[in-house]
């Protein structure tokens, strides 16, 4: 039996996700969690011998984000290996994840089965990429220069960079990121100074051009 855990603010995806893998007679869904802090209560709770087999992750999440928890459970050398379930499209973070220690990249609007394959396929240990990650990979790897100047921003200056393309004021996302507004703030000017704009709309208008925001 796979043993997994959910971490995701939204009560319904969760939910979705879990009645999903329910579904399936290999899979047991043995704890939920909204935030990090929940997480790391949830994984305490639990105990040393519960035998996890995979985290099932979202990356946009209150307080730490997705790509933040992986670094702290890489960081401290976790054993439980991370199945990263998001919104965002693969050429978005799909990579990062990968690089930060995730074992698998999963679009939540794709196929349910898709969802039980990669849970199975990062519980035997392996990566599970499809198609187009696989795809990009090669090319991070045979292609380097032609890394675009927004995959050279952080993880908290790339999900700024998303969230105010998005129409987010910088008080909504010191909020929904439990920052003070001076730090995104700072975040907003590292990210404009990186990709040499100027303002909120050419910023915008970049990461329409980018495919990072739906036009």
């Amino acid at each position: 039996m796979i043993k997994v855990i959910l971490c995701d603010d939204h009560a319904l995806i969760r939910r979705g996700i879990r009645d999903t893998l329910s579904d399936v007679a290999d899979i047991e869904v043995i704890g939920e969690a909204s935030d990090y802090g929940e997480l790391r209560s949830l994984l305490r709770d639990l105990g040393p011998n519960s035998a996890i087999d995979v985290l099932v992750l979202d990356i946009n999440m209150p307080g730490r984000s997705g790509l933040d928890v992986l670094h702290v459970m890489k960081d401290e050398g976790t054993s439980i290996r991370t199945l990263i379930v998001s919104m965002y499209p693969e050429d978005q973070y799909a990579i990062r994840a990968l690089r930060a220690g995730a074992y698998g990249y999963v679009n939540k609007g794709g196929d349910p089965q898709v969802l039980v394959q990669a849970v199975r396929t990062v519980a035997q240990g392996r990566k599970y990429v499809t198609p187009e990650i696989a795809q990009m990979l090669v090319e991070s790897l045979t292609a380097p220069v032609n890394e675009q100047a927004h995959q050279k921003l952080s993880d908290r200056e790339l999900q700024t960079l998303v969230m105010i393309a998005s129409g987010k004021r910088l008080s909504d996302i010191a909020e929904e990121l439990t920052l003070s507004p001076k730090t995104v703030s700072v975040y907003r000017a590292r990210v404009l100074e990186k990709l040499g704009l100027a303002n909120n709309s050419e910023l915008t208008v970049y990461a329409i051009r980018n495919g990072l925001v739906a036009s």
